[in-house]
């Protein structure tokens, strides 16, 4: 790994609480992703539906940043030529996302449904082919329906695309531990 591939959090020690997060979420549009905070520096995800449903990642290099109390944000640049960048908002249950996405994907979404580490050598080969320019710019809220801790490096938590998974994986919802004491403190 080079210098520019290099990453790290600025502040690993304030991620404590964030390492090990498997959350799903469901933006505005309908499109629902699934996301696995695997360490400070790298996460794994599916894509349940949406421009490139279908397409899931291991070990994607991110900068993971810890924005204010539950507020974190995770941006990385893919070898497509994408750029994501994250936050969510644990408390709130809701994240807001920044993707965007080069014209070469819009044109053609299906070539980057597949398990991308597999095809590094191809995606990078469509990114440099272009077109990259317009580029879509998705900025969407979505809401977290999931969230569940399952500890750092754990590569059991997506381990297979989404078309194994068993029927209503996506579907499942919870609350998260802080909402249920606050309303417990309520009643």
């Amino acid at each position: 790994m080079n210098e520019l591939e290099s990453f790290e959090s600025t502040r690993p020690e304030e991620l404590s609480a964030f390492i090990g997060k498997h959350l799903i979420y469901t933006y505005d549009n309908g499109w629902q992703y699934e996301i696995y905070i695997k360490n400070a520096t790298t996460v794994d995800y599916r894509i349940h539906s949406g421009l490139v449903g279908g397409r899931w990642v291991r070990d994607q290099q991110a900068h993971i940043v810890r924005l204010a109390e539950d507020i974190y944000k995770v941006s990385w640049d893919e070898p497509t030529g994408t750029c994501v960048s994250l936050t969510f908002m644990l408390a709130s249950r809701k994240t807001h996302g920044a993707v965007f996405f080069p014209n070469w994907i819009v044109q053609n979404p299906g070539k980057t449904v597949c398990y991308q580490n597999e095809h590094l050598d191809a995606m990078r080969a469509y990114r440099d082919a272009g077109p990259t320019y317009p580029k879509l710019v998705l900025d969407e809220f979505s809401t977290l329906t999931f969230v569940e801790d399952c500890g750092a490096d754990d590569e059991s938590v997506i381990a297979c695309p989404p078309s194994e998974l068993p029927a209503g994986y996506a579907n499942r919802r919870n609350k998260l531990k802080c909402e249920a004491a606050s309303l417990n403190a309520v009643r």
